[in-house]
């Protein structure tokens, strides 16, 4: 990183620092992570797999239909299955606010988390456009479907991934 004469960029990543660490050591994320009870951190985790398997797993049926696949489904009937997505998807980030902030300050360190985030933004925003542009345009979608299952690719990987280059940074 560039570093500029004063030294800006190092007040802020000290003050990023710093803000990780409140996270990480406020009441909720220190009852997440070592209450021991099963509705704590393993039913937390339960629940961001079970929103993620929803939104993926929909995303993932709906843009293998707009590549070809299963084209006896018709496209209209999947329409209202959006907003089982974003129920998915809000449990999902709500649950995943938890778990960052039961071990923020690994997660932050992580690239792969990084990495995670970007795809799933990128993700997102494939659903958002494939239910405008498809479901209430014209288009055939195609490409937004193809870059959407690239995506969820890359998020899942990323977010698995996560654990096994957590070892080689610490």
């Amino acid at each position: 990183m560039l570093r500029s004469p004063t030294g800006l960029e190092d007040g802020l990543v000290a003050e990023m620092g710093s803000l990780v660490a409140e996270i990480e050591q406020s009441g909720v994320a220190v009852w997440i992570r070592e209450s021991g009870v099963l509705y704590g951190y393993p039913l937390i985790l339960f629940l961001h797999t079970f929103g993620l398997s929803t939104l993926v797993g929909l995303s993932s049926a709906i843009d293998l239909r707009l590549l070809g696949f299963a084209s006896g489904i018709p496209l209209a009937s999947l329409d209202r299955l959006f907003w089982l997505m974003w129920a998915g998807f809000a449990l999902t980030a709500a649950t995943g606010v938890l778990l960052f902030a039961a071990d923020a300050t690994r997660h932050a360190s992580n690239p792969a988390f990084l990495v995670k985030l970007v795809f799933v933004l990128l993700a997102v925003t494939m659903l958002a456009l494939t239910w405008t542009r498809v479901f209430r345009g014209q288009h055939s979608g195609r490409i937004l479907a193809a870059l959407s299952l690239a995506c969820w690719f890359g998020a899942l990987s990323a977010g698995r991934l996560m654990a096994y280059i957590a070892e080689f940074i610490s």
